[in-house]
């Protein structure tokens, strides 16, 4: 049984009481991310996100850190493009202790200077680790080359001189624009009446000030064409795509079954023919990044240099196929079924319940059944898929980039033509 009750001041809170399991996940969420930072700002909500676990009023970084030790159960948090969100799954009896501890970092973090400063060099190293990542890397990469003059393109993480620029003044100002209360969602699944969360929450997030709201933003538009990256590797990382629908569109069904199909598990088209029958690589995948307004369907792989253009010819072979009707039934039934069963086992799970209570409310304003998402996706047809892979990969609409030891004069014209 699900639950929603929307405060005085707009924050909402939600529940799914699962009486069978002896544990609770909590998450409280922020409706913001990267996309929402300038360019002096990039990185900052993640920084944030490491911040409020450096000190409170109350507590201290260590104290934070055995508090939550001491009730024995996971916490985490994670900043994306769109969102952020601190949680912790605990055993139901220790709930009221993980309730404290949230809230406190939540709202009562102090963003002291000497932690802040000791906090740099560690967000500094994490962007170190991504670019000494090649295969990690190259997304940001790609990021970057497909939405160049939006801040959606840029890294979550930011850069070594943004992050190295910020000051206590820069991210009060940042938390107090969007840190507010209708922007705020808790969510929370597991052995918990919602009557429970409300009592817990409401003294504490009620009386948090409204915010003055933002502007609307330009919607960000995909740019085709190519970048080569030259490094020193022993791979060339490749990674490719197109726009996909956002996830308000009808089509998001429709794209979670083309990514699916091109390569989204082992027996996909692109898995078997690169890497099962050709060898070409070891790691290849398609992925789809959907965000509200825009979204990505790419493919990633890492091969030996004498051998990208050959791994690209396979791609855009495989893309073609589809583009050109090749899709049976029972085929699109395996695909079918393999998305389910996924949905399914992930419910099983608290924690991915409770994050699909916010995600939903943040995207669809409600709460979205299990089973109203699995009999949408029966409705997708063999044309859907087929309409929405056109959309993604028209000749000179797809970007593509790559980085290792490659130029661009060593990819084949004939190959790349159909990559923007």
């Amino acid at each position: 049984m699900h639950h929603k009750t929307v405060l005085d001041n707009g924050v909402k809170v939600l529940s799914e009481r699962l009486p069978h399991v002896r544990s609770v996940s909590l998450g409280i969420w922020i409706g913001v991310g990267s996309r929402d930072e300038r360019p002096d700002e990039s990185g900052i909500s993640h920084f944030i996100e490491h911040m409020i676990f450096k000190g409170t009023r109350r507590r201290s970084s260590l104290d934070i850190a055995r508090d939550l030790d001491a009730v024995g159960g996971l916490s985490n948090a994670f900043t994306g493009k769109e969102n952020t969100c601190i949680h912790g799954r605990v055993l139901d009896r220790h709930f009221p202790q993980l309730v404290d501890i949230l809230s406190d970092i939540f709202l009562q973090s102090v963003f002291d200077r000497e932690e802040m400063s000791r906090e740099k060099q560690v967000v500094l190293q994490e962007i170190s680790m991504v670019e000494d990542t090649p295969e990690e890397y190259v997304h940001l990469l790609h990021g970057r080359h497909c939405w160049p003059d939006h801040p959606i393109g840029m890294s979550v993480l930011g850069s070594g001189a943004s992050v190295a620029s910020f000051d206590q003044d820069l991210l009060l100002d940042f938390y107090k624009r969007y840190y507010t209360p209708e922007r705020t969602v808790i969510a929370a699944a597991g052995n918990i009446e919602h009557e429970d969360l409300l009592a817990a929450f409401r003294p504490l997030f009620e009386r948090l000030p409204a915010g003055a709201g933002s502007g609307d933003e330009p919607t960000p538009a995909i740019h085709p064409g190519r970048s080569c990256y030259a490094k020193e590797l022993e791979q060339v990382h490749v990674c490719l795509g197109g726009r996909a629908p956002e996830l308000t569109s009808e089509d998001r069904l429709a794209g979670a079954l083309l990514n699916t199909l091109l390569g989204g598990n082992m027996s996909s088209r692109l898995f078997q023919e690169i890497r099962e029958r050709r060898g070409l690589a070891y790691a290849v995948y398609s992925f789809l990044s959907a965000y509200l307004d825009t979204g990505l369907l790419g493919v990633y792989l890492g091969t030996d240099p004498r051998w990208v253009n050959e791994a690209l010819e396979v791609v855009r072979q495989e893309t073609v196929r589809i583009l050109e009707g090749d899709l049976s039934g029972p085929e699109m039934e395996m695909m079918r079924e393999h998305l389910v069963g996924g949905i399914l086992l992930g419910a099983e799970s608290t924690d991915n319940r409770m994050m699909r209570l916010a995600k939903n409310e943040y995207v669809y304003n409600r709460y979205v059944s299990y089973d109203e998402l699995i009999e949408n996706l029966g409705k997708v047809r063999i044309e859907d898929v087929i309409r929405v892979a056109r959309g993604c990969f028209r000749s000179g609409t797809v970007s593509l980039v790559t980085l290792g030891p490659l130029e661009e004069e060593d990819l084949d014209p004939e190959v790349i033509r159909f990559f923007g």
